[in-house]
């Protein structure tokens, strides 16, 4: 007769693709929410705050399509940097989208959680390795920009 960690183990796998993706990535963003809950932001927040540190002011589109991301979704995520005073969704230059700008309070957020970040980062590799966990990386990479509708051919870089 199996033992109850046997079992436990034996039900969290399958052979599903997809859900075993959603529940590393469950896993894996629990982790990261733990380690950001000191600044505030949860890993989702952080993300964005991030890509538009990283690379300036976004319309919303463009920011959903490098975060992967429906706009819709990104717009239901930013309502609450938005209420915390942290991004300010501005006019773009056709009058019709909306960019994503960090605001002061924004920038020292992200400072913040950022150091945070770093230290998750550090004990994420810590117990997976830096080789193992630079080829996750690329591996998802390659999820991302494969076109799976038509059999895996690659598509656009985020």
């Amino acid at each position: 007769m199996p033992q109850d960690e046997d079992i436990s183990e034996d039900l969290s796998r399958t052979l599903c693709n997809c859900l075993a993706l959603r529940q590393a990535s469950r896993h894996v963003t629990q982790f990261y929410d733990q380690a950001l809950a000191p600044s505030g932001i949860r890993t989702t927040q952080y993300s964005i705050l991030q890509r538009v540190h990283r690379h300036g002011p976004r319309t919303v589109n463009e920011l959903a399509e490098q975060l992967v991301m429906d706009p819709s979704t990104l717009t239901h995520n930013l309502r609450p940097l938005l209420k915390d005073g942290l991004v300010v969704l501005q006019v773009g230059t056709d009058r019709r989208t909306r960019v994503v700008a960090l605001t002061p309070e924004g920038k020292a957020v992200h400072r913040r959680a950022r150091a945070l970040w770093l230290e998750a980062q550090a004990g994420f590799e810590k117990v997976f390795g830096g080789d193992e966990a630079a080829a996750l990386r690329e591996l998802m990479f390659k999820v991302i920009r494969s076109d799976l509708s038509s059999g895996g051919t690659p598509r656009h870089k985020p």
